[in-house]
């Protein structure tokens, strides 16, 4: 009965018709939108990417002890502000490839420590070579060269900032334990 009385207003258009089945395409594509904008946020907050274990036990612990986490400034970077572009097509490139990290955990490929200290040197690779390929931009978001208050630095951070803007160097090049402590080591966390 619904659908013969769909099919009738279909083969009969009019103004009425048309309005209605517009407004429903409009309803429908702002629901889509909608549920698609509130699922990229939610799977771009800390709480989410900690849900697995892997991530809360390995990477997680890590971070909590980084100057990223806690820090003089009273100022806290989570894991989206790192790993996550916040321009929309980046950001969907990002989202597309983290569904390996996903088919990963479902496999198990790292959910024990000596999986993950086996693994942690490549995935580590794989993240600072994104970052050397978008210049750090992620890092950029807070942190900028040219808006570095060199007078206030150490001599050492002085100098290595201000070399690695003339040789046109990226975050990653020189801050790789800043927020994760390098594989096989127990360096990394030692900028304040």
């Amino acid at each position: 009965m619904f659908f013969k009385k769909l099919a009738a207003l279909i083969r009969q258009p009019n103004f009425h018709n048309a309005l209605l089945w517009v407004s429903l395409g409009l309803a429908g594509g702002v629901l889509l939108w909608n549920g698609f904008t509130m699922s990229l946020e939610a799977t771009g907050t800390t709480e989410f990417c900690i849900s697995c274990h892997s991530m809360k036990a390995y990477v997680y612990e890590d971070y909590k002890q980084s100057i990223h986490y806690r820090n003089t400034k009273g100022v806290q970077a989570d894991c989206a502000d790192c790993h996550i572009p916040k321009p929309l097509g980046a950001k969907l490139v990002r989202k597309t490839i983290a569904l390996n990290d996903v088919y990963h955990t479902i496999l198990g490929t790292i959910d024990t420590p000596e999986k993950f200290s086996a693994k942690k040197q490549h995935l580590a690779e794989r993240v600072w070579e994104t970052m050397r390929a978008t210049d750090s931009r992620e890092c950029r978001n807070c942190h900028q060269l040219e808006q570095m208050d060199f007078d206030h630095q150490n001599a050492a951070a002085r100098t290595q900032h201000q070399q690695a803007k003339q040789l046109q160097k990226t975050c990653i090049d020189c801050h790789k334990g800043v927020a994760h402590r390098l594989a096989n080591t127990d360096e990394g966390f030692s900028l304040e």
